[in-house]
């Protein structure tokens, strides 16, 4: 067992090789936290990490204490994990310890809540803490799951009436995280549209700081991760906090620094906006956040999340299966296609090697834009005379995967099912609606609607044999309100309509197992851990410019693994930046990720269709690295003047590995420069094969891992002569926008 129970000091300890988890209950009958972070042995007593008879507040003038379930009115005016109004419209709780229980495994989540999961009971302990407040009634259960290998703890709570009155919760967060002191920098990933989680790091200042979103999802301008890091921490040495909340809508992910000097982190559901009424007898169950310790810098923690969110959040047929390369006809055709053209597109995508043809928005009933027809889940027979069921079987017929583009949770003004129900579209009665690219957002919170949208893009999904949806979502919320929720409920509607789209979601991937649903929101508006359960991908941003996805994907990969990830080479000049760079380039950007192409192939010279030939060939030989290797940040585009990139993947061994080093723009007389790596083995010897262009490897030569690791791989020789070749088996690479993929495999 990685729990440990001390009766006679009530002390629980959760530990494993990597990391500890000390609680206990004071004197008070509260349940503090002890200690959290670097793994200490199991057996001793850890009760002098806390306070001394401790009776509350009322007299105390040190520090205070680290509290499990921190609630208002008590004496820690620091923020709350818990905020229940009772029937006398008041706030205080006294949470009192009631009792556990310790069980090997990790039990489901109510509902629909997505959350991680074990294979093998040994994979995991879960320790849940029952606490109760006597006056109301209310019980507080605090879940927390320790995984045997990881140095990760899950978290969630329960909150349960077991008053005679109706009480509302107002504040659940999913996890809270005391820490003794402030000498930490704040991690958050940030950005709007087109450029995504990119990093915020900062140092903590007294007061409350964080980020957070009432968009209705977990939106592009915030994500709901944080991280904390020591001022010295870097990404292969230090300490660090990563902390995922697995929810994808309204949420709030924030650290207080108090006026003692110490640290609360909270994460859950924004308590802005929401309000969930509970009748006695009723429950409400949180979200489930993952936190992750590192004392092996940021990498290690994001290694931590990677494998859990990789293997234990993602499920289904396609959690470990090798993601097709894809070709999207999107950027390529936009609404301006038929039949005959998606064939043609799809044969050229076929001979360069692809897997996958995805036909994306303009399918289905008057849709030549972006005004019309959204909910009319029926095909457009003036485009697809055959069907969707006649087109995917061409598709397929020349050895392709077919797949397809869906907006379910959206409609036109101008459609049938709008003017049919046009109460089934978001808005407050009496009030204007706001309109975002056209459309309204559908009341997923009305469980008639989930079940007609089910109905119809079940319909659809059946009608062909289809393979991969490609599921978005382009707009945020406004005028929250259902009609379906009385007056005093309608804080219940965020919540609501996010368990509706996971219902939706559940629905479809049980109905339709073998099907790759990938997760897109107007790009990257709903990138988070709770729609891996379901979406075992994501569309990482609609910006596609490769220069500008190096900070996206290094930015998400803090928390996301690569197989999460939608990788796309478009066309030139890129759609949404203009910038004009190379194919080669645009590729080995993109293959860090769930690889594809965004363009259209008919369109392209006979060399650059041999490029992709190329390009497709050496990913695929190399994909089991790309989306399930232990991926590493090794230089960072957000430091210095963000000229240089450079990341790599490797074997859980260290046998193989595959190195970027990426330049944005070329600069004459390039001083002599090396790159450390990480991941191999030091006493192994590596073959080194680099790659500047895909159809022309530069001699291979060998290298020690220890030298690889400690010394470092030459990145730019020390003579700028023109066509020199050097030791490291590499010339000097001319131009902007260029980059070189390092080949490393283990003699």
């Amino acid at each position: 067992m990685t729990i440990a129970w001390n009766p006679g000091t009530r002390e629980w300890h959760l530990g494993n090789a990597r990391a500890s988890w000390v609680l206990g209950v004071l004197d008070n009958g509260w349940v503090g936290l002890l200690h959290a972070g670097a793994p200490l042995a199991i057996g001793p007593s850890y009760r002098h990490l806390g306070p001394h008879d401790f009776t509350g507040f009322d007299n105390r003038t040190g520090e205070p204490v680290a509290l499990a379930l921190p609630s208002p009115g008590v004496g820690d005016f620091r923020v709350p994990a818990l905020v229940v109004e009772g029937p006398d419209g008041s706030t205080v709780l006294d949470p009192q310890y009631a009792g556990h229980r310790i069980t090997a495994g990790k039990p489901k989540l109510p509902g629909l809540l997505p959350a991680t999961y074990v294979e093998d009971d040994a994979e995991a302990d879960t320790l849940e803490i029952d606490l109760c407040d006597g006056p109301s009634g209310v019980t507080v259960t605090l879940a927390l799951t320790l995984f045997r290998d990881q140095p990760v703890v899950a978290r969630s709570m329960r909150v349960a009436n077991g008053g005679s009155g109706r009480v509302v919760v107002r504040t659940a967060m999913s996890a809270t995280l005391d820490l003794p002191d402030d000498d930490w920098r704040l991690v958050t990933l940030s950005g709007t549209w087109a450029r995504e989680r990119y990093p915020d790091d900062r140092a903590l200042v007294p007061g409350r700081q964080g980020v957070s979103s009432v968009r209705g999802g977990s939106g592009n301008e915030h994500n709901p991760f944080l991280a904390l890091r020591r001022p010295a921490t870097t990404e292969a040495w230090g300490e660090c906090w990563g902390i995922a909340l697995a929810w994808s809508g309204n949420f709030l992910a924030e650290a207080e620094v108090g006026h003692f000097g110490t640290t609360r982190v909270r994460v859950g559901v924004n308590p802005e906006h929401f309000a969930w009424p509970l009748e006695p007898g009723e429950s409400f169950a949180t979200p489930e956040a993952l936190l992750a310790w590192s004392d092996a810098g940021v990498g290690g923690m994001s290694d931590a999340l990677h494998g859990l969110l990789r293997h234990r959040m993602a499920r289904g047929a396609w959690r470990d299966r090798p993601r097709p390369v894809l070709l999207n006809n999107w950027e390529g055709t936009y609404f301006d296609f038929d039949h005959d053209r998606i064939v043609v597109m799809a044969r050229a995508a076929k001979a360069m090697g692809m897997e996958l043809f995805v036909l994306d928005d303009g399918w289905f009933g008057r849709r030549d834009d972006d005004n019309r027809s959204l909910g009319d889940w029926v095909v457009n027979e003036r485009k697809l005379p055959h069907g969707i069921d006649g087109l995917a079987r061409e598709v397929k017929a020349l050895g392709l995967l077919f797949g397809l583009w869906i907006e379910p949770e959206m409609v036109n003004p101008d459609s049938d099912l709008f003017r049919a129900h046009p109460d089934w579209a978001i808005g407050v009665p009496g009030r204007k609606r706001t309109l975002s690219r056209n459309q309204l957002v559908l009341d997923f919170a009305n469980p008639a609607v989930v079940d007609h949208i089910a109905d119809a893009i079940g319909e659809v999904i059946a009608s062909a044999p289809i393979d991969y949806v490609k599921w978005d979502w382009n707009r945020f919320i406004t005028e929250p309100f259902s009609p379906t929720l009385p007056p005093d409920r309608q804080g219940e509607f965020f919540h609501r309509y996010t368990l509706g789209m996971y219902d939706l979601y559940e629905r479809l991937t049980t109905r339709f197992p073998h099907v790759l649903f990938e997760s897109c929101a107007s790009g990257g508006a709903r990138f988070d851990a709770g729609i891996l359960a379901w979406a075992p991908q994501g569309w990482t941003s609609d910006d596609t410019d490769a220069v500008e996805r190096l900070r996206i994907q290094w930015g998400t990969s803090l928390a996301y693994p690569l197989s999460s990830m939608g990788a796309h080479v478009s066309a030139v000049p890129n759609h949404q930046t203009g910038r004009v760079a190379s194919l080669d380039f645009r590729a080995a950007v993109a293959m860090f990720g769930a690889f594809g192409y965004e363009l259209d192939p008919t369109a392209m010279s006979d060399g650059d269709r041999a490029a992709v030939r190329r390009q497709v060939a050496f990913y695929t030989e190399r994909r089991d690295l790309f989306q399930y290797g232990r991926f590493a940040r090794l230089r960072s585009p957000f430091e210095g003047d963000g000229n240089e990139t450079a990341w790599m993947v490797s074997a859980d061994d260290g046998s193989r590995a595959v190195v970027a080093h990426y330049r944005v723009l070329f600069r004459p007389w390039p001083v002599y420069d090396r790159l450390l790596v990480r991941g191999l083995d030091p006493a192994a010897r590596y073959a080194v094969t680099c790659w500047e262009r895909f159809d022309a490897p530069m001699p291979t030569i060998e290298r020690g891992g220890d030298e690889l690791m400690s010394v470092g791989l030459g990145i730019e020789p020390p003579d700028p002569m023109p066509d020199g070749a050097f030791a490291d088996g590499h010339r000097i690479v001319r131009g902007d926008f260029t980059a070189r993929l390092f080949d490393l495999r283990r003699l």
